[in-house]
């Protein structure tokens, strides 16, 4: 029971969310920020998704 007790506050917070934010709010937010910051953070993202990869990977040389 204390377990189940302890997420309720972020259920409840999760529960409020849905409920007062709207996905217009959201989209209108990110056309405040700029369609330029848009594209900045999408690269960025891109970008170190790819670093991830190549570092998961073995992106580094080999001796064989």
């Amino acid at each position: 029971m204390k377990s189940l007790l302890r997420f309720f506050p972020m259920a409840f917070v999760a529960l409020f969310l849905t409920f007062f934010l709207t996905s217009c709010d959201a989209i209108a937010g990110i056309f405040k920020a700029g369609a330029y910051t848009g594209i900045i953070g999408v690269i960025v993202v891109v970008a170190v998704i790819i670093w991830l990869v190549s570092k998961l990977f073995g992106g580094g040389n080999r001796n064989v």
